[in-house]
């Protein structure tokens, strides 16, 4: 019975054919997947950086310039993120195939964002702004894991859609 409720809904794929082909032939997808695993890799810099910094008091200056670094990645893989979206799905955020992935993206985006106001403000503390950082960078944790969800289930789609197009093949040369 459970999956027969699971047949009968009709759950709308990842991406269209249309939008498969638009996302392999679009140079966006390679900016993606290079940007993706550099911002990581700096992320996990930073937050030793910024631990070290929160235990010790040492190392001010490079934990600070490595959340900025991480921040200017992060505003350039949303930037080339959008233009992907609007490339293979027709609008630059919020297409319903990654809805919450970007509801999420934003506030990764925000919290960054006021640590740079905090920054540049002197609004807060320097071990504040510490903080605020490693609460940003828990939302781009969250955020990742997202999209990785996202690119496995695309991958799943792929291979299941490539079976489902082997047996219709297999089905026709039968028939014929």
């Amino acid at each position: 019975m459970v999956s027969e409720n699971k047949e009968m809904r009709q759950i709308r794929p990842l991406y269209t054919p249309d939008e498969r082909l638009r996302r392999d032939a679009t140079r966006w997808t390679l900016v993606q997947g290079l940007l993706a695993p550099i911002q990581f890799f700096v992320f996990l810099v930073s937050v030793v950086l910024v631990l070290r910094y929160l235990q010790t008091g040492e190392g001010e200056t490079v934990a600070t310039i490595s959340i900025v670094i991480k921040t200017i990645l992060l505003y350039t893989i949303m930037i080339t993120g959008c233009i992907w979206e609007k490339v293979v799905f027709g609008r630059y955020l919020f297409a319903h195939s990654f809805f919450w992935e970007d509801v999420f993206s934003m506030l990764v985006l925000a919290l960054h964002t006021a640590y740079l106001f905090a920054l540049f403000s002197g609004s807060l503390s320097v071990k504040e702004q510490m903080l605020l950082a490693l609460a940003a960078y828990a939302t781009y944790i969250i955020n990742a894991i997202q999209f990785l969800l996202k690119l496995r289930a695309a991958r799943l789609q792929s291979q299941s859609q490539g079976e489902s197009e082997n047996q219709s093949v297999k089905r026709q040369g039968v028939i014929a």
